[in-house]
């Protein structure tokens, strides 16, 4: 029972941040409950964690995504859902997972005061952007950042932000639910996880909804390179203590 309360407890503050934000759910909740559960267990309940987050913020906001970026961060995301489910059934779990922590402060912390911006639509970067997120998300469910990169770039407003990573979110997470489903991961016991985690996940996404909407746009981002830098710490601290 007590392992069920914690799973509450993270699918609440992970929904929470993934709806005020539009991504984090999983950068918060997997390396959470790697704490107390494997990879095998925790990683498929955050992806299916997304697909009721994602879907009921696209019915939410649908008119605010921006289609042709969700579009092809979708297909370019495909061909790498599979190489990151090779890479968590084969690869080295300490050096990647170290890796992707320092990655994601480095770059937040560039956010915080770097001055670039993207004017246009940049299909290399879409690319980059797109087939990483689809290698991370098969791997562990991280399929944030590289979308946050992208997204920061075209300074997106708050809720066109939210929105247009759900959309890509949700077939995404779709995808990832069948790899896992097929690789025999979808247990009883992460299923049983999953309904329980309803309870507060639900409220968690429309409350995040009223918070992302009172939002401005500067404020927004120095709370999601702020989000982004604890994230880090927390996955690389959580690999090697």
């Amino acid at each position: 029972m007590a392992t069920v309360v914690l799973v509450l407890l993270i699918s609440f503050v992970a929904s929470l941040t993934r709806s005020t934000l539009g991504f984090g759910e999983s950068l918060i909740a997997v390396p959470l409950l790697l704490l107390f559960m494997p990879a095998e267990i925790a990683v498929p309940l955050s992806v299916m964690l997304s697909i009721v987050i994602a879907l009921v913020i696209v019915i939410q906001d649908h008119s605010k995504v921006h289609i042709q970026s969700a579009k092809w961060l979708i297909l370019y995301a495909i061909p790498g859902i599979p190489l990151g489910l090779l890479l968590l059934i084969y690869g080295h779990t300490l050096l990647v997972k170290t890796i992707l922590g320092l990655l994601i402060i480095l770059y937040a912390l560039y956010s915080l005061f770097g001055k670039f911006r993207l004017q246009f639509e940049n299909k290399g970067l879409l690319f980059l952007c797109g087939f990483l997120s689809g290698i991370l998300g098969g791997a562990y469910g991280l399929n944030g950042p590289p979308l946050v990169v992208y997204g920061d770039l075209k300074k997106w407003s708050a809720k066109h932000f939210r929105a247009t990573l759900q959309a890509y979110f949700l077939p995404v997470s779709l995808l990832g639910f069948v790899g896992y489903a097929i690789k025999g991961l979808v247990t009883t016991e992460v299923t049983h996880y999953f309904l329980w985690s309803l309870v507060t996940v639900i409220p968690a996404i429309f409350l995040g909804r009223y918070l992302n909407h009172k939002l401005k746009s500067q404020i927004f981002f120095k709370y999601v390179y702020g989000g982004l830098i604890i994230v880090g710490l927390v996955l690389v601290l959580t690999t090697w203590v």
